[in-house]
């Protein structure tokens, strides 16, 4: 059961990651660790720099809407409004007051903050995430030479991964083992 969730599966990612290092350590030399290592550092200062600015940017539209929407609701307020209805028979019918329904609230200013945030979080780290791919791939493919030996150690590192889940199906024997129901 605690495999089911993905946050619980510190055993797989531990014995990945150890057959990652080895792969790491045997395939490749110094001068690709560190190309690797400066392609990862990319990618993540990319993201990080562009979640702050999709941050930044969410804060800033949602303070230029509540801005907006204060302005209308005063020229709202300001304006002068009909009362009543006369329809063509004589008769008069009141028309409610409806100022206090458009008034901005705390909760939606403490929504519109919320939801832009997180939306200009969200656009701004996939689009960092983006180009710091895009610049990691770039330092990568600088070098054909390394490239080829890298490619050679991904490749073998993700056939010793498929061995291994090659192993471990072929132990369990029951159904629910294949899925972790059991």
């Amino acid at each position: 059961m605690a495999d089911s969730l993905a946050a619980f599966r510190d055993r797989r990612s531990r014995e990945l990651r150890k057959l990652a290092e080895e792969h790491l350590q045997h395939d490749l030399n110094q001068s690709d660790r560190d190309i690797l290592r400066s392609a990862g550092s990319k990618v993540s200062t990319h993201a990080k720099v562009g979640s702050l600015l999709g941050l930044s940017l969410g804060v800033y539209c949602a303070i230029r809407l509540r801005t907006m929407r204060v302005a209308y609701f005063r020229a709202f307020r300001a304006i002068e409004k009909p009362v009543e209805v006369k329809f063509a028979d004589g008769r008069t019918e009141p028309i409610p007051d409806i100022t206090a329904q458009l008034a901005s609230s705390k909760w939606g200013d403490a929504a519109t903050y919320f939801f832009f945030s997180l939306g200009g979080l969200f656009l701004g780290g996939e689009g960092g995430f983006l180009t710091g791919t895009a610049s990691a791939s770039r330092a990568i493919t600088k070098d054909p030479e390394a490239k080829a030996r890298i490619e050679k150690a991904f490749r073998n590192y993700r056939i010793d991964v498929l061995k291994k889940e090659v192993e471990q199906l072929e132990s369990k024997e029951e159904f629910g083992e294949i899925f972790g129901l059991y």
